[in-house]
């Protein structure tokens, strides 16, 4: 992608300028100014004129999938001569029911309610001032993410549904899908009448180009993370900007002593099997030691029927053919892969001291028939996503009703668990008065 398709003609000449001259800070600076000029459009624009945006895009996200699929198969293949693993290489690939899937959920954001302007709470004040609080845009948001060219999609949707403009850094591997599919963002933003500028991708794989973003203090409003341990540590370690990131998705799954056996087995394959490469994917399974003999066998055999490797602790391997003893370093393991790691724990105190330990406070689920476990559950793991008898793949905006998702926050400010459009919004205070003074 071009700087000339997503800035004004001044925008693009001094993002023409910087990339010349190789300086990252400037080329930041540059593509800020093109945002933030954008942003003040979209923060004014309406709901219809941001949706009509959306459904512009994802039509044309539709009309040009043959291009979409191409551009993939160029990024695959390169990826894969670099030697990239498989989990990566299945984060990164684009099959039409995935496009279609982007587009689809550009279409389901647009039918949410307006996350701008909506009255967050109001009350009066003795002395007759009313005050309101009220949603407002974040402003201009980086996005720093791997291989998965949707998240140039949903990132770029999810903002410009809240008025907010959107600077993209998404990973060389992928650099000709999201490229492309930045492209059509912004040709959707113009088909609506708004400016182009709303989304634009960093026109270089430099990761100087990352540290520029990170240390942009006062022109970027927020930066959110979308990858590996390795980057979201880097960009929680550099930014001088405020974040929403999670480091990793160390999910489990706890089978307790009153789990529906059947339930158990399914729930097990789902959550660790049905994509083994995202975050909401179970890593860890734990097992109430009364009724591991009755139930593990089941399901280690079906696990490792749909192609799962599993390392287990001594009571697991007894329990499980072919499973391969655990180390510590498994437990703090974010696979991203067909292993998960098992452990036959005594009760629901340990079950809980094991993933307070371990976890990654991301997402967490109990097995049980038991409604006080459950209930005790819900209320005492501290984590961004806490599931009853649930598979821990439904973690996601889209599955949550949010339209899509950015991705987990784990952290405790400002947002946690799926961000969607409504966690892309800050507020302001509305106060209206009829003459009131302050007295003393």
């Amino acid at each position: 992608m071009t700087a000339m398709t997503t800035a004004t003609d001044t925008g693009a000449t001094d993002i023409d300028a910087a990339m010349k001259a190789g300086d990252h800070a400037a080329l930041i600076s540059a593509l800020v100014r093109t945002a933030r000029e954008a942003q003040a459009a979209l923060a004014m624009s309406s709901f219809d004129q941001r949706k009509a945006a959306l459904h512009a895009a994802a039509s044309l996200i539709r009309e040009h999938e043959a291009e979409i699929l191409t551009l993939n198969e160029a990024d695959v293949a390169r990826a894969r001569a670099n030697g990239i693993s498989a989990a990566f290489v299945d984060r990164l690939t684009l099959t039409p029911a995935r496009i279609q899937g982007m587009a689809a959920g550009l279409d389901q954001i647009t039918g949410l309610e307006d996350p701008i302007g909506r009255e967050l709470a109001r009350w009066s004040r003795p002395n007759g001032l009313d005050i309101a609080r009220v949603a407002t845009p974040l402003g201009v948001i980086g996005v720093i993410y791997e291989s998965r060219p949707n998240v140039t999609v949903d990132a770029g949707g999810l903002c410009l549904i809240a008025g907010n403009a959107a600077i993209l850094r998404g990973g060389s591997d992928s650099r000709e899908t999201s490229g492309y599919l930045a492209e059509l963002m912004g040709a959707g933003l113009a088909a609506a009448g708004l400016p182009r500028g709303g989304v634009q991708m960093v026109p270089t794989d430099d990761r100087g180009a990352v540290g520029a973003m990170l240390a942009a203090s006062g022109e970027i409003d927020v930066i959110i993370p979308r990858g590996g341990r390795s980057l979201v540590e880097r960009v929680q370690t550099e930014a001088r900007v405020p974040v929403f990131a999670h480091l990793e998705g160390i999910c489990h799954l706890y089978i307790d002593s009153d789990a529906d056996a059947s339930k158990a087995v399914e729930l097990a394959v789902n959550a660790k099997m049905r994509r083994t490469g995202i975050c909401g994917a179970a890593e860890t399974i734990l097992i109430d030691r009364g009724v591991a003999g009755a139930i593990l066998p089941a399901v280690g055999a079906a696990l490792a029927e749909a192609g799962c490797a599993i390392r287990g602790d001594s009571a697991s391997c007894e329990l499980i053919a072919g499973a391969t003893p655990a180390d510590e370093e498994d437990w703090r393991t974010e696979y991203l892969d067909s292993i998960i790691s098992v452990r036959v724990i005594d009760g629901f105190d340990e079950a809980a001291a094991h993933i307070s330990t371990y976890g990654s406070n991301h997402t967490d689920c109990i097995i049980t028939e038991n409604k006080d476990s459950a209930e005790r559950f819900l209320r005492e793991i501290d984590s961004a996503i806490v599931m009853v008898n649930a598979s821990t793949q439904f973690a996601d905006g889209g599955e949550f009703g949010m339209g899509a998702e950015i991705g987990i926050a784990t952290g405790r400010m400002h947002a946690r668990g799926p961000v969607g459009a409504a966690q892309l919004t800050s507020f302001k205070y509305l106060v209206r008065g009829n003459g009131q003074v302050r007295d003393g």
